[in-house]
């Protein structure tokens, strides 16, 4: 199965009239991709209930909306984003509990209308992280979270991303392409597409197809990933300043690149060996984040779902001046 890549639909939730805005709008999407009425109907009343609790307990924040694709049927994901002071999510989740004056009982049924619910609160804000699949489709989840965004939302993104699975294998493509807009854009989309007909290529042989590929365009930062869990192995290579790290709860290891431009100029394309991976994250992003950023500042979040990961990531430490993507992996066999 391969992945392409697509940016994260983000809606600003401010006032309540936003919030039948958010609603039609995830129905629609859900629709689109082959939800029935009552499964859409499903996503419709989850993403009513996300909008809704940010207006009561932040005032405003945003709704993150993303397709997951899958073999069979499609998946929706809504994350609810904000900036206030947090709350007890168990307290939350129990019915007849509230802290803004309502009936209490909007997370638990959220909750119980989704196939995955997973949520952060802490003094920074909160992220909660709802996943619907259809359910004439069984699917399972995959252990991913990708947060992308372009530069003031324009159309076109200069950051691309790829994932490939084949059965204990995966492979991992971020690519930046240089600047923004759409010669970025079409810089990272000539890499991935090169990349796409070998995800697991050797390491060498797929920097070389996308350097070619590239040539004629602005270039750009690359960095691929292939993840063996079945041999508890990660194989990584980067040209230019895409960061990655192997993070666990209690340490991260970087994950090392060498200088200059993929399609431009480069010297050396080493790959690196890493062993022991298997119960850790992936964590690759594009330098519209920032690098000084330390999960073990938010205790317990790595063990939340990846998704609920990167968009914390994405709110706390975006730097607002260039696109930006953010891709967390759980490193499990549950992928296969």
């Amino acid at each position: 199965m391969n992945i392409s890549s697509s940016m994260t639909q983000v809606l600003a939730i401010e006032d309540s009239s936003q919030i039948g805005h958010a609603r039609r709008t995830a129905q629609q999407l859900a629709e689109k991709n082959g939800f029935d009425a009552t499964d859409a109907g499903r996503v419709a009343l989850v993403a009513t209930e996300l909008a809704s609790n940010i207006l009561k307990h932040a005032s405003c924040g945003e709704l993150h909306l993303r397709v997951l694709p899958r073999t069979t049927g499609a998946g929706i994901e809504m994350l609810a984003v904000d900036r206030a002071n947090g709350f007890d999510l168990q307290a939350c989740l129990t019915d007849g509990f509230s802290t803004g004056g309502t009936q209490g009982i909007g997370l638990g049924a959220v909750s119980r209308q989704t196939e995955v619910f997973d949520a952060y609160a802490d003094s920074r804000g909160a992220v909660l992280l709802t996943r619907l699949y259809s359910r004439q489709h069984k699917t399972r989840d995959l252990r991913i979270g990708i947060s992308q965004h372009s530069l003031h939302n324009h159309p076109a993104c200069g950051d691309v991303w790829h994932l490939a699975f084949d059965g204990p294998r995966i492979s991992v493509l971020v690519i930046d392409g240089l600047g923004h807009g759409e010669e970025a854009e079409r810089a990272a989309l000539a890499g991935e597409k090169a990349f796409a007909l070998a995800p697991f290529a050797a390491p060498v042989r797929a920097m070389e197809d996308m350097h070619l590929a590239m040539i004629g365009t602005r270039g750009g930062a690359v960095a691929i990933a292939q993840v063996d869990t079945a041999g508890d192995t990660l194989k990584f290579i980067g040209i230019g300043n895409i960061g990655a790290s192997i993070v666990a709860p209690d340490k991260s290891r970087g994950l090392a690149s060498h200088p200059g431009i993929v399609g431009g100029q480069y010297r050396k394309a080493q790959p690196f060996d890493y062993a022991q991976i298997n119960g850790q994250l992936l964590i690759m992003y594009s330098d519209g984040l920032q690098s000084r950023w330390n999960l073990q500042d938010y205790p317990g979040l790595a063990h939340r779902h990846p998704a609920v990961i990167a968009a914390i990531l994405h709110r706390d430490f975006c730097r607002g001046r260039d696109d930006v993507t953010v891709l967390v992996i759980a490193l499990e066999t549950a992928h296969v």
